[in-house]
């Protein structure tokens, strides 16, 4: 069994889109004719023993509002459990689904699908699910990558990547000079370990944080 996750952000996204998106909510902007995040869902219905999808966000919530009715219409039309959990403020990739992780662990799903709300294109979902469970003694995420220019690759999260295994070597976010042509997608196949592993990267920063704190002097006040 296996769940999808798509971020959708929050209202101060989008400026781009902007005045459009202070009418209508970035994740529900028409492409091809359907709001945008409606191609993921679509995509996510056709991965075989996919049980429920959550949305992440920081959009206020309100019954009757245009995502309450989204989020209904799309539950009854692909037959699927469909919730929206809001976070109180932007937690980022890594912090919104940690927030959240004893919802998407309930029910004690195998792996799941993290997907950008922002994204547009196809989703070979059901290949990078077959793709992770075969490699599944070894990643804790499977990240779908495209190739770009080299001018273009330095707006995005690049990966070198060994050709033999696919194994992710080295990454980096927005670089200041060359790494690949290899960019990240912002979709990916997570194992549902990979929880232990973020607990493990907040424990370090928080404790760098109170060891920079407490190495501090405190001022003198003079009076």
């Amino acid at each position: 069994m296996l769940k999808a996750v798509i971020l959708i952000g929050g209202p101060q996204k989008g400026t781009r889109f902007r005045p459009l998106s202070f009418d209508v909510p970035k994740p529900l902007f028409p492409v091809a004719g359907y709001p945008t995040i409606q191609h993921h869902i679509e995509a996510c219905c056709k991965v075989p023993d996919l049980k429920e999808i959550l949305l992440i966000g920081f959009y206020q919530y309100q019954p009757n509002d245009a995502l309450a009715n989204f989020i209904s219409d799309m539950s009854q039309q692909y037959r699927i459990s469909i919730r929206y959990l809001q976070e109180f403020s932007a937690l980022g990739t890594a912090g919104g689904i940690y927030h959240f992780r004893d919802q998407i662990s309930s029910g004690n799903p195998e792996q799941f699908i993290l997907m950008h709300g922002d994204v547009c294109g196809d989703f070979p979902l059901v290949k990078m699910v077959q793709f992770h469970k075969e490699h599944q003694n070894k990643p804790r995420i499977t990240i779908m990558v495209t190739e770009a220019t080299r001018q273009q690759s330095l707006h995005y999260g690049c990966v070198v990547e060994n050709k033999e295994n696919h194994e992710v070597l080295h990454y980096a976010e927005k670089p200041s000079t060359f790494v690949s042509t290899a960019i990240n997608c912002g979709i990916y196949v997570c194992s549902i370990d990979v929880f232990k592993q973020i607990a493990v990267e907040f424990s370090k920063k928080q404790e760098n944080y109170f060891s920079l704190v407490t190495s501090l002097k405190p001022n003198k006040i003079k009076l």
